[in-house]
């Protein structure tokens, strides 16, 4: 059996997707209040198995079980195209998955707990019988969760040497997987018709796209505003405006952006989701420079 390129190994794990779990698992770092001074390398141990590791199987995984979908929607892609070749797909995704659970047992307790259940819901959402992603609902919260919920949590946890994050930690990272879900739609525009065709009931196929874009929009601002009030009750206020300044920016972003919701989906990909996570370290700065909880 002939062997796939380097070049559709690294294009089948996508390392442009990394960033959103590697950023979370940097805020929880910043939010946990511990200092990096000699815990630097663990803390860049956790950004790998986050992005390159974690994330990069779950890619992996969704290449593999969506090959006939991309297909259609996406026949340039690694496996339906023929640059990876027979199921060398699936080896990738089941060899990713199995260096990710021995770098994190590395990592201790909790980030091992941490990448089993991020693994468990990355296979869930792509693989028969779950295969969540057949439902946009389900399958954007999975996403979500794992992408900047759990990241956040492991990364405060593993700074912590284990310990659970306190609450206020806990809600924030809530509150931005809840966002999270929104983020997820915008990738779904480019995939309709595709969708349709295999029985994937992504939200643009359920809703329609103008009604999807309006829930992904909804999905993203009020998790915001909800942090904005949570800092305020946590006597963060200066941070708390600063957010609420860049949840501004991101409406008037997504008044363009409903204007034309198919064209605009990645152009606002492109320019609403870095404002969004800009908040999210904001917020993490604000807990670090709280203390820890009463």
């Amino acid at each position: 059996m002939s062997r796939p390129a380097l070049s559709a190994v690294t294009e089948l794990l996508k390392p442009i997707t990394w960033f959103p779990p590697m950023w979370a698992f940097a805020c929880g770092v910043v939010a946990s209040g511990v200092s990096l001074e000699g815990r630097w390398f663990i803390a860049l141990m956790g950004i790998v198995l986050a992005g390159p590791l974690v994330c990069a199987s779950s890619q992996a995984v969704n290449d593999w079980f969506d090959r006939h979908v991309d297909a259609i929607n996406e026949p340039q892609r690694p496996i339906p195209s023929g640059r990876m070749p027979g199921r060398w797909g699936l080896y990738v995704a089941i060899g990713w998955t199995l260096l990710s659970l021995v770098w994190a047992s590395f990592l201790g307790r909790w980030a091992f707990l941490a990448a089993v259940l991020g693994l468990v819901l990355a296979w869930a959402y792509s693989a028969p019988p779950l295969r969540l992603k057949q439902n946009g609902w389900w399958g954007n919260a999975a996403c979500g969760l794992c992408y900047e919920g759990l990241a956040w949590v492991t990364g405060a946890a593993v700074m912590a040497g284990g310990a659970l994050p306190d609450g206020r930690s806990l809600w924030l990272a809530l509150l931005y997987s809840i966002g999270a879900h929104g983020i997820m739609t915008l990738n779904d525009f480019k995939a309709v018709e595709g969708d349709r065709l295999m029985g994937v009931r992504s939200l643009p196929v359920q809703l329609g796209s103008q009604r999807a874009a309006r829930v992904a929009c909804w999905f993203m601002a009020l998790p915001q505003w909800v942090v904005v009030l949570l800092l305020v009750h946590w006597h963060r206020p200066g941070h708390a405006v600063a957010i609420a300044l860049l949840i501004v920016l991101q409406l008037v972003l997504m008044d363009r952006f409903l204007q034309h919701v198919r064209e605009r989906a990645l152009w606002y990909s492109g320019f609403g989701v870095p404002v969004f996570v800009s908040g999210m370290m904001i917020s993490a700065f604000a807990l670090r420079g709280a203390g820890s909880a009463p």
